[in-house]
């Protein structure tokens, strides 16, 4: 238990953190503070798992996932007043988007993580984070905005509907639905914050090798 506590209060608290920044646009709302902060829980997964093994990864990756429902569960009952009319904090499609796309892509960065564990240092957080980022947001997206999901709850539906407008790509291209402006945005983000993280990785995960020597 002690040896997993760090890793639980870290994901618990770039979970919180996330479902929280989430909710502040910049560059004209192509992406949010949360975008920056989320990815992180992926460099906590690996170094849980190359201190403690994938077994003890996946504990923390559990408790991540039962933190972010709950956070999801309190903001779909958040209602904000508009010109519009009354909106929850967190639509239902994004909360399901969310859940599913953490954990599915969380396990499968314990999965390639472990596949690669035995290479160069580097090899396996780069690796198994580079794929599993690309598959939570392909996830994420895909649930909470597709169109290929509105069949599901017109209710749902309409709470999300401003994402399928077309509109320039990244502000710049050709037209295209919001949602897949908003993926790209966020993927990229993903994957500078991937090579970045090495460094924090390298720094932890050497302390703790020399202090068990």
């Amino acid at each position: 238990m002690t040896r997993i506590l760090p890793g639980v209060l870290a994901m618990a608290a770039i979970v919180v953190a996330s479902n929280i920044l989430v909710q502040y646009l910049i560059l004209d709302g192509l992406l949010t503070w949360g975008a920056f902060t989320y990815p992180l829980a992926f460099l906590v997964t690996d170094i849980m798992n190359r201190l403690y093994g994938a077994a003890t990864a996946r504990k923390v990756v559990f408790a991540g996932l039962v933190t972010g429902i709950i956070c999801s569960l309190i903001g779909t009952q958040i209602i904000f007043d508009s010109e519009y009319g009354p909106y929850a904090a967190v639509a239902l499609r994004v909360a399901i988007g969310s859940a599913v796309g953490f954990g599915c892509a969380q396990l499968l960065d314990v999965a390639v993580f472990n596949k690669l564990r035995d290479g160069s240092w580097w090899k396996a957080p780069l690796g198994s984070t580079l794929i599993s980022s690309t598959v939570d947001t392909a996830i994420f997206f895909t649930i909470a905005f597709s169109s290929l999901f509105n069949g599901l709850s017109e209710s749902a539906m309409v709470e999300i509907s401003w994402a399928q407008d077309a509109v320039p790509f990244l502000t710049v291209g050709p037209d295209a639905p919001l949602w897949i402006s908003l993926a790209v945005a966020d993927w990229g983000v993903k994957l500078v914050i991937a090579l970045l993280a090495l460094v924090p990785f390298r720094i932890i995960v050497g302390r703790f090798v020399d202090a068990r020597a």
